[in-house]
């Protein structure tokens, strides 16, 4: 299993980013994704989930909601995450995460995932 995360940088306040995560060995269409994220000197925290299947549910921390949009490319067996908005508490290492198959735990629980990318790092600064 191989999660490589891209689209990372630094952007001003206000600004935007699109991060993409390209999975590989494994059916990506049957798996749950998200994106989970560490802040300097915090422990990761979860950002966003998005379901398998064809309706790709999807959830966010109270903290993105509204500002950020999780999204899947079955075909290219990618997934997004489109940030706006952002703002300095942003700044963090972001993960691209895949979910077990078949548990019980809720999207918001990092023991749900068992596999996770290298990180890309975003910064928001001036």
């Amino acid at each position: 299993v191989q999660l490589v995360e891209s689209g990372g940088g630094m952007v001003q306040p206000g600004g935007s980013l699109r991060l993409s995560c390209t999975a590989s060995g494994f059916t990506f269409k049957r798996f749950d994704m998200g994106w989970v994220r560490q802040a300097p000197g915090k422990g990761p925290t979860w950002v966003s989930f998005i379901f398998r299947g064809t309706i790709n549910s999807t959830y966010y921390a109270d903290s993105v909601k509204g500002r950020f949009t999780i999204s899947r490319d079955n075909a290219k067996n990618t997934v997004y995450l489109q940030m706006d908005s952002l703002a300095p508490e942003d700044t963090a290492r972001y993960y691209c995460v895949r979910a077990q198959e078949d548990s019980w735990l809720q999207w918001g629980d990092l023991e749900l995932y068992d596999f996770w990318g290298r990180e890309t790092q975003v910064t928001v600064s001036t």
